[in-house]
């Protein structure tokens, strides 16, 4: 028999939604989690039946968590293994018939009469109770995300159907009130369609090192869908057995009076920039009535801080609505004064400021109460794009209250079965502000990320580049067509549901119309003028690469209509710094660079992990063996091949896993330091530079500055410190150390100092110059050492430190360098040790904190020093160090923190593990819990 799940879980905070308790009856909004799951196949009773309290059920149904898609439950319920580890997704079926055919998948199928399990739909089932005094109550049954169509009965009537339910980008607010029962038990069935067309995927990943992966499958044909593309696998994803159908965001029951609040559109416009003295606020919204009666009200809106101190805003309308009609509201600065916010504190990007927001609550109030109650976050602030044509390139600028703002981060891309929670999303945006990210990319053949995922980037500063879900690899560019997706009038739905989603988002930067191509025309344009009608407060370009030419007569970006300015195609794979400085000074596509990156293995301390069965395969190169392919490293072969022998080349064969994870990781630090660091070499002459990519959809050893466990690579510490407020850097094409400014203010007086010492420690040459000063952004060349280097012999350390007046050290950097870049000598480095003082420790609330000093008090040099916070034997994921992977000269002393959140520490006494490239491991007591 069916488990009887049920009830409500918890109040929730979905788009800004809050519960309130101000009359008798109370808005709410309960979130729906407890379903239980079957298929369609197995289960031979219609919506109406399944949607009663009465109904019993001859088979037995998977608890589930909602939201869930198919697969996660029938991974949690323990029927197909979890196919995140190893090989295991080689154990689940696909959703493809000729793809199973190919590779005997079928016989996994765990439903006896159909050998693909996805081919169709699945119910999920729950039952709540609503409180009698809920009794003429609104009620709105809201699904934030379902994949691919959706019917929904509730107590036995229809509420909608798949027609109305189509595509996994677009939410639901669907009207209950005739349906739900106050005062008694309630029950809702949802029957979830698979993708109208599964798309058929690439050849499987089961060689270490393989051919190109077809992005998208051979023939990009799950574009016919308007869904997450890379689900029939990509060249750092394989294909999602169940296409990731499901109800993959919340679903919510909303309780209100008889007038709800819709589509809250908020404007901040800072007119007389560079005044920001006052900010003008405007605000539009729907009032609408589920009445048969005219409603009299007020209208009442309260703005406050939300992560600053200061008094709060309030001001009430008095708002008239016709039975059974709206009343559109529209108030601006010049209406009400209180709109005009005085000294407001502005929203700034990370590395620009601080990220103020603010929340503004709208509650509708009638003679019986407070109908509707509803808020948001958002941020004071403007933003605008530029572009300049530089040689042949056009050249993509943007702009954030009036000041420009480098762009450097790189693509996001989604969890496989799309398993992250708002935890996580918060963690993620944590570890990209410690990086010094300030853009994160939402590539187009991924998903418009949820509410949580938003709400962290406005906190942490995160600036968003949104695509649309359009690669060329699906809609013509390359494969595919552009007559795909089949049915537009979906993509139109979904990208308007989208806009209205996200657009009150501070961090929300520029629309993109996809990734590396375009829709046909009538989406484009539909799309283009949705963006511009709809939202019309930000900058829309037509792709995340110029390479892909709009045809002629199409309009370009808005509102400038110029070309996109922005230029994807790598270097994907592992290059010299030399090389990257040398493409920027050439400019070209590098004028903006938005995709280019390299591989980036994890640390050994993940790689267990992601290769469970760590034994190499003597037939492929040290340490390889077909999960490593089967984990991204068949993905692009070339590029890991070249990967790896470029380590050898310049580090020597490895003699053990930790030891080529060891050596992989000096390849991070080098590579990631110099695609930003040159970059910044050429920073008012350039746009941005970003990763392909930021992070991992699984397990993964390519293509990431932190793995799918949260472990942040050396490359993420490299990226850290090359992009840092106020820098010193070294230009290996030219031998020059030159200062970077990234910061829209002075710096005072600086002094820079550049030593270089040999392999045994000796200090062959010391340069020092003083009164460097800055009053903008910009770039300072500062010491040539180009002829102490030819003179020095075997491999050199160049150790960089910029000082301000006071003394106190604000950028550190280290190189080492070696005639024919052979670094083998690095292999016998002498042996030291570092003395580590805590200076400090804060206890908070979500994250505890730590402050030490690491001293090099010996004569030989400290290389690739490593702490890693550590707790139950293992390091704590995520930290956030503020520096890592760094070198100390002899007798030089660096100060760092690390944070961590107080739920990954499992309620130990956490200590500091302390390694290094020639340093013995020792162990560190904090001070606190």
């Amino acid at each position: 028999m069916m488990k009887k799940i049920v009830r409500l879980v918890a109040f929730a905070l979905i788009s800004g939604v809050i519960p309130c308790s101000l009359s008798a009856q109370s808005v709410k909004q309960v979130k729906l989690v407890n379903f239980d799951l079957q298929s369609s196949s197995l289960v031979k009773a219609d919506g109406p039946e399944l949607s009663t309290t009465q109904y019993k059920s001859p088979v037995y149904w998977m608890p589930v968590k909602v939201p869930s898609t198919v697969l996660t439950g029938l991974v949690a319920n323990h029927i197909y293994p979890d196919p995140y580890q190893g090989l295991n997704n080689m154990l689940i079926p696909d959703a493809s018939d000729q793809f199973n055919k190919e590779y005997n998948l079928e016989q996994y199928s765990h439903l006896p009469n159909d050998p693909n399990p996805w081919k169709k739909p699945y119910w999920y089932r729950t039952t709540f109770k609503v409180p009698a005094g809920d009794k003429g109550r609104h009620f709105q049954l809201i699904f934030k995300g379902i994949n691919y169509r959706a019917a929904v009965w509730v107590n036995g009537k229809q509420i909608a159907d798949s027609a109305q339910m189509a595509g996994m980008f677009a939410d639901y607010n669907l009207d209950v009130t005739n349906a739900v029962n106050a005062g008694g038990d309630n029950a809702l069935a949802v029957k979830i369609y698979p993708l109208d067309y599964p798309g058929y995927p690439a050849k499987e990943q089961l060689k270490a090192l393989g051919p190109f992966y077809e992005n998208g499958g051979p023939t990009g044909d799950i574009g016919k869908n308007v869904t997450m593309l890379c689900s029939v696998g990509w060249d750092w994803i394989p294909p999602v057995r169940d296409r990731n159908m499901g109800i993959w965001q919340p679903v919510y029951l909303r309780t209100t009076g008889a007038v709800t609040i819709g589509r809250p559109k908020l404007v901040t416009d800072l007119a007389n920039l560079p005044d920001t003295s006052v900010a003008k606020l405007s605000l539009n919204l729907t009032l609408s009535n589920h009445s048969d009666t005219a409603q009299n009200g007020k209208l009442t809106v309260t703005i406050k801080p939300e992560n600053f101190t200061g008094l709060p805003v309030q001001f009430s309308q008095n708002v008239n609505i016709n039975a059974s009609g709206s009343a559109d509201v529209s108030l601006d600065a010049a209406k009400v004064s209180q709109l005009a916010i005085q000294k407001p504190h502005l929203w700034w990007p990370n590395g620009y400021g601080r990220a103020n927001l603010y929340r503004i609550r709208l509650q509708y109030t009638t003679a019986n109460g407070i109908a509707d109650d509803t808020s948001f976050v958002f941020g004071i602030r403007t933003v605008s794009s530029k572009g300049t044509m530089v040689g042949n390139f056009l050249r993509r600028e943007f702009f954030v209250n009036g000041k420009r703002v480098h762009l450097n981060g790189g693509a996001w891309v989604p969890d496989m079965m799309v398993n992250r929670d708002s935890a996580r999303y918060d963690y993620e945006m944590h570890l990209c502000r410690n990086a010094n990210v300030n853009l994160v990319r939402i590539w187009g053949g991924g998903v418009t990320p949820p509410d949580a995922f938003w709400n962290a980037a406005d906190k942490y500063g995160e600036m968003v580049w949104s695509d649309f879900w359009v690669t060329g690899d699906t809609q013509g560019e390359f494969k595919g067509s552009p007559d795909w997706p089949l049915e537009g009038n979906i993509f139109v739905k979904n990208v308007t549901s989208t806009i209205y989603r996200i657009r009150n988002h501070p961090s929300l930067l520029v629309w993109t119309g996809g990734n590396e191509g375009h829709a046909r025309k009538e989406l484009y344009d539909a799309m283009r003028d949705a963006i511009i009608n709809l939202d019309g407060t930000r900058p829309y370009i037509p792709s995340s690469s110029g390479f892909a030419k709009l045809p002629a007569g199409w309009k370009g970006s808005w509102p400038d209509d110029q070309a996109s300015g922005v230029y994807s195609g790598g270097p994907y794979n592992w290059q010299d710094p030399k090389v990257y400085y040398k493409k920027a000074d050439v400019g070209g596509d590098w004028v903006f660079k938005d995709e280019t990156g390299l591989p980036s293995q994890p640390p050994y301390t993940t790689l267990a992990k992601t290769i469970p069965n760590l034994v190499w395969d003597t037939k492929l190169p040290f340490p390889l063996n077909n999960t490593w392919g089967y984990h991204d490293a068949a993905t692009g072969a070339a590029q890991f091949d070249n990967y790896i022998s470029e380590m050898v080349t310049r580090y020597g064969q490895p003699a053990t896993m930790v030891n080529f994870s060891d050596k992989m990781q000096l390849m991070n630090a080098v590579g990631y330091q110099g695609i930003f660091e040159a970059a910044g070499h050429k920073l008012t002459e350039t746009g941005g530079v970003m990763l392909w990519k930021l992070n991992a959809a699984l397990p993964s050893v390519v293509w990431q500055i932190y793995d799918w466990y949260l472990e942040p690579n050396a490359g993420y510490y490299a990226m850290q410190n090359a992009v840092e407020p106020l820098h010193i850097q070294f230009n290996q094409n030219d031998s020059t150390a030159a200062v970077i400014n990234r910061m829209h203010h002075a710096t005072g007086v600086l002094s820079a100092k550049a030593e270089i010492f040999d392999i045994d420690s000796k200090r062959l040459n010391s340069f020092s110059i003083s009164h460097i000063g800055f009053a903008d952004e910009g770039t300072q060349e500062v010491i040539k050492l180009k002829e102490a280097l030819i003179a020095a012999k075997g491999v050199s350390f160049v150790v960089l430190n910029l000082t301000n007046a006071a003394g106190k050290t604000v950028s550190h950097n280290v190189y080492w360098l070696a005639p024919g870049n052979n670094l083998t000598e690095l292999n016998n480095l002498a042996p030291t040790k570092v003395d580590v003082k805590v200076l400090g420790a804060e206890k908070g609330a979500a994250e505890n904190k730590w402050t030490m000093q690491l001293t090099n008090n010996t004569g030989k040099l400290a290389f690739f020093v490593r702490p890693q916070l550590m707790a139950n034997g293992e390091e704590v994921m995520p930290s956030y160090w503020s520096a890592n992977y760094f070198t100390l000269a002899p007798h030089e002393s660096i100060t760092v923190s690390v944070s961590a959140p107080v739920a990954k520490l499992g309620g130990v006494q956490p200590k500091v593990l302390v390694e290094g490239w020639n340093l013995e491991k020792q162990w560190v007591g904090l001070g606190t819990k």
